[in-house]
């Protein structure tokens, strides 16, 4: 059993989701993180979709003989509102991880107008992921 949790801040709402998520899969595996395993300075990575790291990240899960056992996201921002779009990231996700949806779970919350996340100037995930041996 393996738990990992991150803090990642972005531009995008997705990117930082994303991101997190890949950072946590590769933190409960005991790999470096996302910057060191696909850096911008190598051409294959730089400007690459962020999907590209979440399949990434789930190859080097699956290669290491592990699966999700369940994902706890939460994001952190003023706007825009996560909950009408909740459902839809959510199962998004899922896809991505080729998880099934029952095993992951996304928060949103605001910072109460405090510091750059509740001024809107910046967006934050935190990530605790469960990886259990197949």
């Amino acid at each position: 059993m393996m738990i990992h949790c991150f803090r990642f801040e972005l531009v995008g709402v997705g990117d930082v989701l994303l991101h997190c998520v890949v950072d946590a899969i590769l933190g409960a595996l005991g790999l470096p993180d996302i910057g060191q395993i696909f850096p911008d300075s190598d051409p294959k990575w730089k400007g690459a979709a962020s999907s590209v790291f979440i399949k990434e990240a789930v190859r080097l899960m699956d290669e290491a003989g592990y699966e999700i056992g369940n994902l706890d996201a939460t994001l952190i921002l003023q706007r825009p509102k996560i909950s009408p779009h909740k459902e839809t990231i959510r199962t998004n996700l899922s896809k991505l991880l080729g998880a099934d949806p029952s095993v992951v779970n996304l928060k949103a919350k605001t910072h109460e107008k405090v510091d750059s996340l509740g001024e809107n100037r910046s967006i934050a995930a935190h990530t605790v992921i469960l990886l259990m041996k197949k």
